[in-house]
This record gives C-alpha cells, structure tokens and sequence, in this order.
C-alpha cells in the first residue's frame, strides 16, 4: 500500500470506527417528542426524573406472556398484569407496602387469594 493510500484509507477506517463506537460510549440524546407508528421493543420501561421505574411492561421470562409492572412513588411494586402461558392465566396481581402479594384478580372476575399463606386481615 503506497503513502498516498494509506492517507486514504486509514482515516476513514478511523472515522468508521469512531462511528460504530460513538451509540456504545456517549449518552444517548434526550429527545423531546418521538412520533412512530409502530415501536417493536423486548421490554420497554418508563422511568421518573431521577431515573426511578415507574412502569415497566415486557415479556414474562417465566412463562413468555406479556407482563405489565406498575410502581407506586416509594419505587416499590403495586400492580402486576400478567397474560399468563394461556388465557386461563392471565390476572392482575395487588401487593402491599412489602411487595408481598395482597390480591389477584383472576379473568372471570374472581378476587383469588394470594398464593402461599394468606395474610392476615383486619
């Protein structure tokens, strides 16, 4: 390779990388507002301004539904949808100040007690 192809060559293969590089190191860029039409995402997360979850809707890893996770203020889960494998699993789940489950909501409208021991209720 002559001098004069190198001059050529090697800047561009450092701008390409500097390129490549530039989504992994620097921050992301805030954006305002995002109209789509259609946003294909594995989990997508809603977050306060400090950065703090507030909601969090993706995959079920445990049984591949979809899964909707709600939080209250203090950062602590509250409400969980859940589709469930099949449509006789899907329900919505309550929790209390612990994050132990208080109430589930099953498709029928059935209010199910909360698996394992029940707690106790005044």
């Amino acid at each position: 390779m002559t001098s004069r192809e190198r001059w050529t060559v090697y800047p561009l293969l450092f701008l390409a990388i500097g390129l490549a590089l530039r989504a992994n190191v620097l921050p992301p860029e805030q954006v305002g507002d995002l109209d789509v039409t259609r946003l294909t995402c594995r989990e997508l997360v809603v977050v306060d301004d400090r950065g703090n979850p507030s909601v969090r809707a993706g995959r079920d890893s445990a049984d591949g539904g979809g899964r909707i996770e709600l939080f209250d203020s203090g950062r602590r889960l509250a409400v969980v949808i859940g589709s469930g494998a099949v449509a006789e699993d899907a329900s919505i789940r309550f929790f209390d100040s612990q994050e132990r489950e208080a109430d589930r909501l099953a498709p029928a409208g059935a209010l199910l007690p909360p698996p394992g021991p029940s707690p106790r209720r005044r």
